[in-house]
């Protein structure tokens, strides 16, 4: 289908896409690569009435990585990513989630902003900014505030980003020496949204249990968010075979995934618990390795 008619607009600075956005209040959207909006708005589910192009603000897409973090500018694409080799030490966990975003030509264009204000539930890095307790920095007309993303994301494609608020940038806390991480996701054919999948981190403490475990799920629930039972389970242990089934099982009986017509609840609950297992297993050997 065509799109219906819009007007658009490219600002130079920041408070004047806000000033934007707050003019045509709920008719003005953010266009940065455009890979969810265009196709919504093809099919004429999204028909903004001003797009707003953040292309010439400057800044946005910055990758910064110092003592207190990483931080992601709104305009990063997925390929910024791939390439920053000091991520390869920055941040592993997010470079790995990264290189299973759709395919390279949407890899190309995609922003960490887009996905964010998005809000898609089978998107990785919505999973990654939960399972991190990442912050956001989002701009409106009142000033910048600082949204937690285990709050940011209310339901599939639904966030608390206001109507006339633009995120800024995506803010990852360091991540320690020596962490234990993995990523592993499931889809029908490389490049589709993943049917489930699962993201995590752990520390080891003087006696070689884990600790600060964080399990995030992507694709399987209404929202990304941690696993907090099966993070339990793993926590205190020295993470063996017998901890892994447990946390496995404790995983699947977590999540509340949908029916669709892939896969029924049922696969999805079971999926889960699989890939948290191959999960665990991969992060334990990469220690060793």
């Amino acid at each position: 289908m065509k799109f219906a008619d819009f007007e658009y607009q490219a600002p130079g600075t920041a408070s004047e896409v806000v000033r934007l956005l707050a003019s045509r209040p709920g008719e003005a959207k953010i266009i940065a690569g455009g890979q969810s909006l265009l196709p919504t708005m093809a099919y004429r589910l999204a028909q903004p009435a001003l797009l707003v192009d953040v292309r010439n603000v400057p800044d946005l897409d910055r990758i910064a990585i110092d003592a207190s973090g990483v931080r992601l500018g709104a305009r990063t694409r997925w390929r910024d990513i791939e390439d920053a080799g000091e991520l390869e030490a920055g941040h592993p966990l997010l470079k790995e989630a990264i290189s299973h975003v759709a395919h390279y030509q949407v890899r190309n264009r995609g922003s960490v902003g887009g996905s964010l204000a998005h809000g898609d539930p089978a998107s990785e890095l919505p999973c990654i900014a939960v399972t991190c307790d990442a912050d956001l920095r989002v701009l409106g007309p009142a000033g910048e505030r600082t949204i937690r993303a285990d709050g940011f994301f209310t339901g599939p494609l639904s966030t608390t980003l206001r109507e006339d608020e633009m995120i800024l940038e995506l803010r990852l806390p360091a991540w320690a020496p020596g962490r234990r991480w993995a990523f592993q996701e499931f889809a029908r054919r490389a490049g589709d949204f993943a049917m489930a999948g699962v993201a995590l981190f752990y520390d080891l403490d003087r006696q070689q249990r884990a600790c600060d475990v964080h399990i995030g799920v992507v694709g399987a629930c209404s929202r990304p968010h941690r696993l907090k039972a099966a993070e339990a389970a793993l926590a205190g242990t020295t993470v063996d075979a017998q901890a892994i089934a447990a946390a496995a099982r404790a995983a699947s009986a977590e999540v509340d995934p949908p029916t669709d017509i892939h896969a029924t609840a049922a696969y999805r609950r079971a999926l889960v618990g699989t890939l948290l297992e191959r999960a665990l297993h991969q992060a334990a050997t990469r220690a060793a390795a």
